[in-house]
């Protein structure tokens, strides 16, 4: 039997080579587009359905997604000790935004993020959804709503009982995604963020 200890390596590893697969990037080349070289040049889902349509952009939310949830739903359902699925889903999301297969860059990891706490702590996700839908109807900017939600999920995963644990990757995670987006706030503090049309 495999020590939990090398098991976990192994589940991180695979985590992380998972959460590295850039998905909005292959789903573009098969409509023949470099998403990189078009729109914002970001291979996450807001860029895809500008760029390449509704369809793929809702592809790509649902596979970056699936890489952050499946990896901590298959941990918490194992022998492992449920905080390690915690770190799992850290690893996955870092394979996100720093992939191995993008010479370590990647997505700003909103979804992928998403799907980490889908497994993680779903109510706290309702809380910080709850905030994204709001702004977005309001000033339709998804960025805005993005790093909103961000900045929520710690609270609301700290107001609902998560562990220490799950804390401490939330806030890794919220710290990421915000500085992930460093260059929309410039945008959104200068007036020239561009508002998501449906």
């Amino acid at each position: 039997m495999v020590p939990d200890h090398i098991l976990m390596i192994l589940v991180l590893t695979g985590s992380y080579l998972l959460g590295s697969v850039p998905t909005g990037l292959l789903l573009g080349k098969a409509y023949g587009i470099d998403v990189r070289k078009q729109g914002s040049g970001n291979i996450g889902a807001t860029n895809l359905y500008r760029t390449v349509g509704r369809k793929v952009g809702v592809m790509t939310l649902v596979g970056d997604c699936l890489k952050g949830m499946l990896p901590v739903l298959a941990v918490k359902y194992s022998s492992l000790p449920l905080e390690y699925a915690a770190w799992v889903g850290l690893a996955a999301f870092c394979g996100h935004v720093f992939s191995v297969f993008l010479k370590f860059r990647g997505g700003k990891g909103v979804a992928t993020a998403l799907g980490v706490f889908l497994a993680l702590s779903p109510l706290a996700v309702a809380v910080a959804l709850g905030v994204f839908v709001v702004l977005m109807l309001v000033w339709r900017y998804v960025s805005l709503g993005s790093i909103s939600a961000a900045a929520v999920m710690p609270i609301a995963v700290w107001s609902l009982g998560g562990g220490r644990v799950v804390l401490m990757v939330t806030v890794l995670i919220a710290l990421i995604v915000i500085v992930r987006h460093i260059e929309n706030i410039k945008r959104l503090v200068a007036g020239t963020e561009n508002r998501f049309q449906a």
